[in-house]
């Protein structure tokens, strides 16, 4: 298994050419599955582990969202992206300790967003400080982490969302962001606008639903990396809730068609396989 220096160089590589998918992971069977479909990287889900231990999204303690970081990475040979959410913290002074704690997790990035579950956006000036504080606790750490710098104003009621996240997220690149993300674009000219304001720093684009848009088309746009958020956790509930609801309503069997074959997980799972 590569070191953890070797997979935030290799992490840091995937961001300087080209354009890759870096999907979520919930835990570590889903994790170990999608490395074993070739990802190079992969990013973990806070809404994905979140449901998976019984919390609303946002509600996992500190402590627990660590200890999941550390799985992942020891269970993987590919390099993990943490979603560390605000950095469950406001003020910077505690956001650069979490930070800390985060990269001792062996994770080779993670991101910090603008927002917590009280406010959808943070004040702009705040917002900053918490990029450069992440970024110093980066610094300090000589660990090669890659920060992400994530902008949830497509999330709020904001009258102009796509000149709030340019502002904000050419902000968060000058205070020492590597690389930018502002999810909830669904606009190629949105995108292509964010490519173009923080060139040549990288852009990671969420596409968490159905959508015509290919891999290919992203790249064209200039973007270095796709990620899908809780998109794969909520098609695998969507099928346990499909069948669970049948059973528990019909008393019958029918959700259980098309279900995965155990022999081949197994074998999935099988060392040397």
């Amino acid at each position: 298994m590569p070191t953890v220096a070797e997979k935030r160089r290799a992490f840091r590589a995937l961001h300087e050419t080209g354009c890759f998918v870096i999907p979520n992971p919930w835990d570590v069977g889903s994790a170990r599955y999608l490395q074993g479909l070739g990802f190079k990287a992969l990013a973990t889900t806070s809404s994905g582990l979140a449901w998976s231990l019984g919390y609303a999204d946002g509600a996992v303690p500190l402590d627990a969202m660590l200890a999941h970081f550390r799985a992942l990475v020891e269970a993987t040979d590919v390099p993990i992206n943490a979603d560390f959410l605000a950095g469950f913290a406001v003020e910077p002074e505690q956001l650069a300790i979490n930070v800390a704690r985060c990269i001792a997790t062996g994770v080779a990035g993670l991101s910090i967003e603008d927002a917590t579950a009280d406010v959808p956006v943070l004040d702009f000036d705040l917002a900053v400080k918490r990029v450069r504080a992440a970024r110093a606790a980066i610094d300090t750490s000589r660990s090669g982490t890659l920060l992400v710098a994530r902008s949830e104003v497509y999330f709020s009621d904001h009258p102009q969302p796509l000149k709030e996240a340019i502002r904000r997220l050419v902000a968060f690149a000058e205070a020492g962001a590597d690389c930018l993300y502002a999810p909830g674009t669904r606009s190629t000219d949105d995108v292509a606008a964010i490519v173009k304001a923080v060139a040549p720093k990288p852009v990671n684009v969420l596409v968490g639903w159905e959508s015509e848009w290919k891999v290919a088309d992203l790249a064209a746009l200039g973007v270095r990396r796709v990620s899908v958020g809780g998109a794969l956790a909520r098609t695998a509930w969507a099928g346990f809730q499909r069948a669970a609801a049948e059973l528990a309503t019909h008393g019958s069997f029918g959700g259980l068609a098309g279900a995965a074959s155990g022999a081949a997980l197994n074998q999935q799972f099988t060392p040397g396989t």
